[in-house]
This record gives C-alpha cells, structure tokens and sequence, in this order.
C-alpha cells in the first residue's frame, strides 16, 4: 500500500498511508474553473494519511458549500493536487484523480454538484448524481 503521486512536472510528490475512502466527479463551478471546463474528479482520503514533499501553493476561500477550502498546486507546474475543508474540521482530503501515479486506484462513485454543470457536460448514466454537495463520506 501506500498509495504516491504528484505533479505535472515533478516539483511536487505525495504519498498516502491509506486506502481510498470514495471518489467523486465534482462539477460546481469552482472545479470547473480548476479544470479548466470539466469536473474535477478527486479520491478522498484521511487528511493525516497524506504527506506532500514540495513546495505547493495555497489559496483559502469560501466554496459553493459554504464550507472554507483550501486548494493546494504545485508553484512550478500550476497542476491542482488537492483541496481540504479548513471549515469544518473532520472532513476527508480530496486529492485529484489524474495526480495519483495509479489514476485507476478509485473511479468515481458519484458526480456532485450535477446542477451546475453545463448542458454539454459528459455525466456517467451510471453513477448517482446529486444536484448539489455530496453526502456525507467517512
């Protein structure tokens, strides 16, 4: 097990202790603009079995949640390697699909924020959609 990854350019690596809590394709705006169109698709993980080597970029703000989030990228490359929930506590890392070395380690099980995709976006028929925030995950 553990499960590594990192950036476009290499600057920045990661490696994780535990298995995959879920994954999701998330299609609010917010990962819209990070993806520059489509959804994100992110791998939960617990936040404490993840350690980053690099050095990454933040940016804090309030997301279509409510919640306050953090997004971390690498200061090189750009390439988005994770958003956390600063607000609340408790909550799962979400580390982005396409950084792990292993992209095929979780597929998504659900794509979130349905609503605020647009009408061109490509939604998997068979994965359940939520208009809006997911449920909660462990």
């Amino acid at each position: 097990m553990p499960h590594v990854g990192g950036c476009l350019c290499g600057a920045v690596r990661y490696t994780i202790s535990a298995d995959p809590l879920g994954a999701r394709m998330c299609w609010c705006r917010d990962c819209q603009r990070i993806a520059s169109g489509s959804a994100t698709v992110n791998v939960l993980f617990p936040e404490a079995a993840v350690a980053i080597e690099g050095k990454l970029g933040t940016f804090v703000m309030i997301a279509d949640s409510g919640n306050t989030v953090e997004r971390g990228f690498c200061n090189v490359c750009g390439a988005q390697i994770y958003s956390r929930t600063v607000t609340p506590t408790g909550l799962p890392m979400r580390v982005r699909a396409g950084t792990l070395d292993d992209p095929e380690l979780a597929p998504p099980t659900a794509v979130i924020w349905a609503d605020s995709a647009p009408s061109w976006a490509p939604l998997p028929g068979h994965l359940p959609r939520h208009p809006k925030g997911p449920p909660p995950a462990s």
